[in-house]
């Protein structure tokens, strides 16, 4: 009895196998080009990104400026340091009048409140300048 036939080894055969093949050939020009679209789109494999465009299936290309990723980091840190002086000036605040007289701790906070006004400030700025950076180097898509 041979049992070979039931059990061959090797890949599972494909249940739609891409037989066909075509050839074509660019010009250098044309060849630059078309490996910036392909590293753009970020796929790895040329053959479906060559079928992707041919048949016109939606081709996202995504990318990622290091600058503003740095910006936005550093603004979402500077805005958790927000939250915490938010959070600590509720708790001074609470111990001002747990453990002062009513003249003292209206005198530190009223110091609390000068330099709260400042953090108002410098919020401001920062939300100025937040704007600017958006205006002069994010790009915005035009088609939403």
């Amino acid at each position: 009895m041979d049992t070979t036939k039931n059990n061959k080894g090797g890949r599972k055969p494909k249940l739609n196998p891409s037989k066909n093949r075509y050839v074509f050939r660019l010009t250098d020009e044309e060849n630059i080009m078309f490996l910036k679209l392909y590293e753009a789109s970020g796929m790895k494999n040329k053959a479906k990104f060559i079928t992707t465009i041919l048949f016109q299936k939606e081709l996202k290309i995504v990318k990622v400026d290091i600058s503003t990723m740095d910006y936005h980091t550093q603004l979402t840190k500077f805005f958790y340091q927000f939250q915490s002086i938010g959070n600590n000036y509720n708790q001074i605040i609470k111990i001002l009048y747990q453990n002062f007289t009513e003249k003292k701790a209206s005198f530190y906070l009223f110091k609390l409140e000068k330099h709260t006004q400042d953090l108002a400030l410098i919020c401001k700025k920062i939300i100025e300048l937040t704007k600017e950076f958006e205006q002069n180097h994010i790009q915005k898509n035009p088609e939403k």
